[in-house]
């Protein structure tokens, strides 16, 4: 039998509901029928923005966004999104199906959905093809009060307040598709473009550094030596591919092999901070600077039929185990990961609703969030497993993987994950320093490639979770194959 031991009066940092974040990109069906309709759509909206989608986001109590990019920030000049939508100037979107953006969905439009979402911003800022003045005045148009040339433009654009801009990168990816340059030069240049991120507002704009592509601790090395000082956090990226970046997989149709090739990749990501966060320790032992794993998840070949830069991919419990192993390594490494901004939304990539025409739906990723989004804002806890041995075929994985943490009113929350395809795991729990007098649990389980789709969109939800006994200083709790469970302990 596994134990999880629990020490309830011991905390080790604070789990920021940031690690919950998501990414939007100007990528395939993303913004453009995935979340903005346009104010004259048939589909129900508000300002242009589903309402289902939004209400769907909000229930997962989505804490912060990231827009417009990804490589397409880039080529992103910010001043081709706003005014009246008729006179926008469009481009081509060179990175993603070589489409025509025709910019409605801009600057305002994303802080109207921000608004409706109720989400904090984090907006990229382009580097990669922009100049210093485009950003300085892309941050004064946003966030100055007062009388000046952008604030006024913004006015006249039709928001007379200033936008609520929290986060804010300075380029995206300059290793490659942001500029193709070396880390001393985006230091460099990192130094020379956040000096002119004013701070304007009234709240402090959190300045983010462009970071490394999952190894590349030089890349760390030299922005923390040359730039540290001028940072508020570093971004790190990190995709989980099954085989390689020339053939990657199915997001179905996959083997349990392949299944478990998947999982072990995305647990490297636990070596990938502990690595980066070891190399930042040494120029910012007080952890200052946060580590922001601003693209994560999973990445598989296009779904035959759709536009190969469209990056649309089905979502399955394969998906989903590989975001809540994810999400309690990133809550394990609370003290240096703040933000997490799984790639992407809807329709691409790992996204936790896809939509068709008027339809949408969720797939078994956004239940992940739905059930860990009760560590947001809590303190973790100190916790140790003690686990038996993995099933055959899954030994590299451990039997069992969770996060615990503790909310201001004193519940404690356990995500339990058994990634195995075959074993049922028995876990005690002990809460040392707490005696359960009431204990709530949900679920998500399913077979590796259940998925949800229009004909069929409730095959994978999560559910109530009723296998576990209170012990006098626990629970057993019985968990099934391929499972995430949320446990809420009183």
């Amino acid at each position: 039998m596994n134990k999880l031991i629990i020490n309830t009066s011991v905390t080790k940092g604070h789990i920021s509901k940031d690690i919950q974040g998501q990414f939007s990109e100007h990528l395939g069906r993303c913004i453009y029928g995935g979340l903005y309709v346009g104010e004259n759509s048939e589909i129900p909206n508000e300002n242009g923005m589903r309402k289902d989608v939004v209400k769907a986001l909000r229930d997962i109590q989505l804490p912060v966004l990231r827009w417009p990019g990804g490589c397409f920030a880039d080529e992103y000049h910010w001043q081709d999104g706003i005014g009246p939508k008729e006179t926008r100037k469009k481009m081509v979107n060179t990175h993603w199906g070589g489409v025509t953006e025709d910019n409605s969905f801009g600057t305002h439009e994303f802080f109207e959905l921000c608004k409706q979402i109720g989400c904090d911003t984090y907006v990229n800022g382009n580097v990669g093809s922009g100049t210093v003045r485009e950003m300085n005045e892309w941050v004064e148009y946003m966030t100055f009060e007062g009388l000046s040339p952008m604030a006024n433009l913004r006015k006249e654009n039709g928001s007379e307040d200033a936008f609520p801009l929290k986060y804010f990168a300075m380029g995206n990816e300059p290793w490659g598709c942001g500029g193709n340059m070396t880390a001393e030069y985006y230091a460099g240049e990192y130094r020379k473009y956040q000096t002119y991120v004013r701070q304007y507002g009234k709240q402090k704009v959190f300045k983010i550094a462009a970071g490394a592509s999952a190894d590349d601790y030089h890349w760390t090395e030299t922005l923390m030596k040359n730039a540290g000082k001028f940072m508020d956090g570093l971004s790190l990226h990190y995709y989980t591919v099954p085989h390689d970046w020339q053939h990657k997989g199915s997001a179905l149709g996959f083997t349990a092999e392949d299944y478990t090739e998947t999982l072990k990749k995305a647990m490297h990501i636990d070596e990938l901070i502990t690595r980066h966060s070891a190399i930042m320790d040494q120029y910012d032992p007080e952890k200052k600077v946060a580590l922001i794993v601003d693209e994560w998840g999973t990445w598989y070949d296009v779904e035959e039929g759709t536009n190969p830069g469209f990056l649309y991919q089905q979502n399955s419990m394969r998906d989903a185990m590989v975001a809540a192993l994810s999400l309690n390594i990133f809550n394990k490494h609370c003290d240096r990961v703040r933000m997490a901004n799984i790639a992407q939304l809807v329709n691409v990539l790992q996204a936790m609703i896809l939509t068709e025409g008027p339809r949408m739906l969720l797939t078994p990723s956004y239940f992940v969030f739905k059930l860990f989004c009760a560590h947001q804002e809590n303190e973790l806890l100190d916790s140790h497993l003690l686990i038996d041995g993995a099933e055959a075929g899954v030994a590299e994985l451990a039997a069992v993987q969770e996060s615990s943490s503790i909310d201001s009113e004193g519940t404690v929350h356990i995500t339990l994950v058994n990634p195995g395809l075959k074993d049922i795991q028995l876990v005690t729990v002990e809460t040392n320093g707490l005696h359960p007098s009431h204990v709530v649990g949900r679920m998500l389980t399913g077979a590796m490639d259940d998925h949800n789709t229009f004909g069929d969109p409730d095959q994978v939800s999560d559910q109530p979770f009723v296998s576990f006994t209170i012990t006098t200083n626990g629970l057993i709790a019985t968990l099934p194959p391929c499972s995430v469970v949320h446990l809420a302990v009183k």
